[in-house]
């Protein structure tokens, strides 16, 4: 599970995004956090890890629930759901826990 290019472009993001929360507006972080999410997922999709690109889009749900449903019970299922889906298929990818998908031979075919 080590790190690679687009980890270390994620935590330099997202240490970017923290410092901006201090000066931009909640709403504002969150929907530019969202953004960088769903560019990240870009990413990882296209160097064939689909797992993990799902993973980056629950994330991308978690943050348009903080800009969409700001309070009650339905932000902390919506928030927290993604949060958690997202930590699995991120886990489970990185561990090898969920099947390679991207390189899977068809039903058909020998290996």
């Amino acid at each position: 599970m080590a790190l690679d290019r687009f980890d270390v472009v994620a935590i330099v993001g997202f240490v970017g995004l923290v410092g901006a929360s201090a000066v931009l507006e909640g709403v504002l972080v969150a929907a530019a956090l969202g953004g960088f999410a769903l560019s990240l997922s870009s990413w990882r999709l296209y160097d064939g890890r689909p797992w993990e690109a799902l993973a980056w889009i629950a994330w991308v749900g978690a943050a348009v629930s903080i800009v969409v449903v700001p309070s009650g019970g339905a932000f902390l299922v919506a928030f927290f759901g993604c949060l958690l889906v997202g930590i699995g298929l991120l886990f489970g990818a990185r561990l090898e826990w969920l099947p390679d998908i991207w390189h899977a031979s068809s039903p058909g075919s020998e290996e």
